[in-house]
């Protein structure tokens, strides 16, 4: 007897649900069922790896493979052909709303600005915010990928509070800006791209890339002067080479000091 089909988890269904070609007669329709559109959205729209759309809906990431393909090229079928498409159907279940969801979120539309607006109010006036690119404990190495921060308020040099950040989807373009709504001074992460790296630059968060490891290990390193980061950075989900040779934040003799953590300096 064949295994039932695992049912796949979808944030909401489409506000939109029917396309029509203009200026041509369409006769046939193609259907486009929930869960490939929600591949869609998340893939193509949100720009999640095949992995983190699988870990979204809760199925594998073969079968997030297989659905993309067929509602590709259901979409190049209705565009090219000149048929009208339906979004409807498939086996599919609604998020469930609450803390215990994969996704992390109540709802697409609020989750996000309400678990901003929590963190940034708790901020102290001698806080010092660290945020790391988070998955699984460790330093998550493709900042624009990332779907989790994990945020450190610091202060005197010590942790003191931590909690972690549902990115939401949001993208390369927009991270910079949540990091700035969730008041973070400083962004330790993995790879990352010159156009972020100025977004990041522009909203006055300090950067440390090419970080690898644990992240608490990471921000402990940091609050005592001797994390292993790498100035020139460049992200090689991009097809850049992310690594460098290291750079050590403490090193005297070796690179370059960063010190003055809690005082708000930059590298030189």
């Amino acid at each position: 007897m064949p295994r039932p089909r695992r049912c796949r988890r979808v944030c909401s269904e489409p506000d939109y649900i029917q396309f029509f070609p203009g200026g041509i007669p369409c006769d046939e329709m193609v259907i486009l069922t929930v869960d490939e559109y929600e591949v869609i959205r998340l893939i193509d729209l949100e720009k999640l790896t095949h992995e983190q759309c699988a870990r979204r809906m809760d199925i594998s990431r073969t079968t997030v493979t297989e659905i993309c393909e067929s509602a590709r090229e259901k979409i190049a079928d209705s565009i090219v052909n000149g048929k009208e498409l339906m979004i409807k159907g498939g086996n599919y279940r609604l998020c469930e709303g609450n803390a215990s969801a994969l996704c992390g979120k109540r709802c697409r539309a609020a989750s996000a600005a309400e678990g901003k607006s929590d963190i940034a109010e708790m901020k102290g006036e001698h806080i010092m915010r660290i945020a790391v690119t988070y998955e699984d404990g460790n330093v998550y190495q493709h900042f624009g990928h990332t779907e989790q921060f994990k945020i450190y308020d610091t202060e005197e040099g010590r942790i003191v509070r931590e909690r972690t950040a549902e990115t939401n989807g949001s993208g390369h373009g927009a991270l910079a800006g949540f990091l700035k709504e969730l008041n973070v001074d400083t962004l330790i992460c993995g790879g990352i791209g010159a156009g972020a790296q100025n977004a990041l630059d522009d909203a006055g968060i300090r950067l440390y890339g090419g970080v690898s490891g644990n992240a608490d290990e990471a921000v402990k390193a940091l609050l005592a002067g001797n994390l292993v980061f790498d100035p020139d950075v460049r992200c090689s989900h991009h097809g850049e080479d992310g690594q460098g040779d290291g750079h050590r934040c403490g090193a005297y003799g070796e690179g370059h000091h960063c010190g003055g953590h809690g005082e708000g300096e930059r590298c030189c």
